[in-house]
């Protein structure tokens, strides 16, 4: 595709031939399938989507952060198509290929830490989870693991238990998976005013030993900046007090980094942030692969090699087509200026959100690192969610060309994931039209001493 990078808006939204598709659509796919907006993209590129009425969107979501490099990126289109090329599947476990090796070497050199690294290769977010915590019991010889309020790690039965919000994930699909314990996550804007990121941990340390008991544990799994709790940056101090009451109790600490790895941050890792913590094992996902489906585990050596042979793997763990891509994308992240991109990314949307935040009392906080930012919206003058408030916004955005996604354990955040390949001027186009946005529904709202400041 080499689309121009502009929005263009030539029908309502969504226009009519995604309605017609979408009427299709009700009539064979599932109903559990959700459609957050329901036009149908017919070419991507960069950072703008076109539908199959001529539309074309900025992208503020990357896909749920899967598009961290932009749409169809070249390289990532050469090397999938190589790949394709030369043979699609062969199953690593039965007869294996040098991709998904390359792959483990640019992921296993790119984890900080001064010990060896091993990796495996899965499919999605969700497995990877699944698979390191198989890995952290097999290891320890321990079944109990912890996750932390806000948290969301997937759809499969354990990573439903994992996952702190029950609707829409887990509702009326139990039992879920036993063994999971929710510990108190540090949460800047709603914990007790003064709350150090110590002290939080503390509170969820507490918590644990009184509730599971520390050698119980075989690990503790958080996300440094959790993804769909709405973009939640624990204070600092927390994962460092967390991760060595982990490793003096012998439990193995996972970083969950599906959302907020590979770039993202203007790191590779979100949790670089926080000096004096290292996970042993991290889970990745989303960015790594431009599109194509991947997920990882990588870690310290000793854990990953506790596994026996077969136990670890899938028929379409690793394969040929995503590792591909995967290499295509890391190589792209070690050589090129990805990760000061972010961090470019990051400054031009903190001074124009932190600026809306001056402006619009309903915003409480803008929050996030690089290019992963978020605001979260409260009825004015009290931190109570106003879900309805941001949905309407968000209404707003679409109808606009622009597609920020929501968030939140209370559904008031609004989270950006933009493709690094943004340019400036598109990303300030996204940025103002998200503050008239903001700026039309206060005034739709009578707030109108809001909307003229």
């Amino acid at each position: 595709m080499d689309l121009e990078q502009r929005r263009i808006l030539r029908t309502d939204i969504p226009g009519p031939a995604s309605k017609s598709l979408h009427a299709r659509r009700q009539q064979v796919v599932s109903a559990g399938v959700g459609a957050l907006l329901p036009v149908y993209i017919d070419g991507a590129d960069g950072a703008i989507m076109r539908d199959v009425d001529g539309n074309q969107f900025i992208d503020l979501g990357s896909g749920i952060g899967v598009v961290t490099i932009g749409h169809t990126n070249q390289q990532v289109v050469d090397a999938v198509s190589n790949q394709a090329n030369h043979y699609t599947h062969t199953l690593f476990t039965v007869t294996p290929y040098e991709p998904y090796v390359r792959a483990a070497e640019l992921l296993t050199s790119n984890m900080k830490g001064d010990f060896p690294k091993k990796a495996a290769f899965f499919v999605t977010g969700a497995e990877a989870l699944e698979n390191v915590v198989k890995i952290a019991r097999r290891a320890t010889g321990r079944n109990e693991i912890a996750v932390f309020d806000h948290a969301y790690h997937g759809r499969t039965n354990l990573t439903m238990a994992m996952n702190f919000k029950r609707h829409p994930y887990g509702t009326n699909y139990g039992p879920l998976a036993s063994s999971v314990t929710h510990a108190p996550m540090s949460y800047p804007l709603r914990d007790p005013e003064g709350m150090t990121g110590e002290q939080a941990a503390m509170r969820a340390i507490n918590y644990l030993e009184k509730r599971v008991g520390a050698d119980q544990l075989a690990c503790v799994v958080i996300e440094p900046i959790q993804g769909e709790g709405g973009f939640i940056i624990p204070a600092p101090g927390f994962l460092a007090t967390l991760g060595k009451w982990a490793k003096d109790n012998g439990i193995i600490m996972v970083a969950d980094e599906v959302q907020s790895g590979m770039a993202r941050t203007g790191k590779w890792f979100a949790y670089e942030y926080e000096e004096g913590f290292q996970p042993d094992l991290v889970t990745v996902a989303k960015g790594i692969a431009g599109g194509m489906p991947v997920s990882a585990v990588v870690g310290r050596a000793d854990i990953m090699d506790m596994s026996h042979p077969g136990g670890l793997g899938g028929t379409f763990g690793g394969s040929p087509t995503a590792v591909a891509a995967a290499v295509a994308v890391m190589e792209q992240f070690e050589s090129g200026p990805w990760l000061n991109r972010a961090l470019e990314i990051g400054e031009i949307m903190q001074e124009k959100l932190d600026s809306m935040v001056s402006k619009y009392p309903f915003l409480a906080e803008r929050r996030g690192r690089g290019a992963m930012q978020s605001l979260e919206i409260v009825e004015p003058g009290t931190l109570n969610p106003d879900a309805p408030m941001t949905e309407e916004i968000l209404k707003a955005c679409y109808e606009r060309g622009v597609i920020p996604l929501s968030a939140g354990t209370y559904g008031n955040v609004i989270r950006m994931l933009p493709p690094l390949a943004i340019s400036n001027a598109l990303l300030m186009e996204a940025m103002d039209v998200l503050d008239s946005a903001c700026s039309d529904v206060a005034t739709s709202r009578g707030m109108l001493s809001i909307s003229s400041s």
